[in-house]
């Protein structure tokens, strides 16, 4: 009787070992896919951020640009209709595109700031399964050793680590703080 019950729980320490390490082996993935879509955003925010800053070199030439037709049609006197028109004509188009570029620059930067908003989530996200990860190995490792040393309170241990995974594992979803 008493090695029926030896074999029984140690049959359940096998089935609960084999559980936590398909459990783990998911958190991993999801961990890994995470982290990854992490790393593809700071990628796609870097862009967006550089992407700015071409606008808005473009955007200062013009205003320079424009500053300096500015100054030459006013220090010049006398000009004939056509030509005044033509300069006007000219620093009309350049206002245009500097209110062109303000508004690609606006969109740019609302689009790089909503990236960031998505690799900060997924970051979270990802630290969080690794979290919960370490707990399943830690569950892993405590069963392995109740069941070399037949000490049941390692395997209870290991049981009640899983809370720690389902804590995280959940809060990696949901987020909780």
């Amino acid at each position: 009787m008493a090695e029926e019950q030896k074999e029984k729980w140690q049959g359940w320490l096998a089935l609960s070992t084999a559980i936590v390490a398909v459990l783990a082996a998911l958190t991993t993935l999801y961990m890994g896919k995470y982290s990854s879509r992490a790393i593809m955003a700071q990628g796609q925010e870097s862009d967006q951020w550089a992407y700015y800053q071409a606008k808005s070199i473009k955007q200062h030439n013009f205003e320079m640009n424009k500053k300096a037709l500015e100054l030459q049609y006013h220090a010049q006197r006398g000009l004939p209709p056509e030509v005044a028109a033509d300069y006007e004509k000219t620093l009309a188009k350049y206002g245009e595109e500097i209110k062109r570029y303000d508004n690609d620059k606006k969109e740019i930067k609302d689009k790089a700031e909503g990236i960031a908003k998505t690799k900060l989530k997924a970051q979270e996200m990802g630290g969080n399964f690794a979290y919960a990860l370490i707990f399943l190995q830690i569950a892993i490792m405590l069963s392995s050793l109740a069941s070399l040393t037949k000490r049941h309170y390692l395997w209870y241990i290991a049981l009640v680590c899983n809370l720690g995974w389902l804590f995280f594992f959940l809060d990696a979803w949901m987020l909780f703080y």
